[in-house]
């Protein structure tokens, strides 16, 4: 059974992701470009591994944010 504030935790987690997923993906893209990677799998690579790295962060921020509130 979900405790009580679990599910106010778990929309908050998915409005951040929703903020975090595209910022860091945007990011991993361009540094991949900067670092000379101009054909699609290296694109895409980053992007997936940005949109990744963007869980663990919005669980982590959704986490403090609703142990503070």
């Amino acid at each position: 059974m979900a405790q009580p504030g679990e599910c106010h935790m778990t929309r908050l987690f998915l409005i951040i992701y929703t903020l975090a997923g595209p910022t860091l993906a945007g990011s991993a893209v361009i540094a991949a470009l900067v670092m000379g990677f101009f054909a699609a799998k290296p694109i895409v690579i980053a992007a997936a591994l940005g949109a990744l790295v963007g869980l663990p962060v919005a669980w982590f921020i959704a986490r403090q944010l609703s142990q503070t509130a």
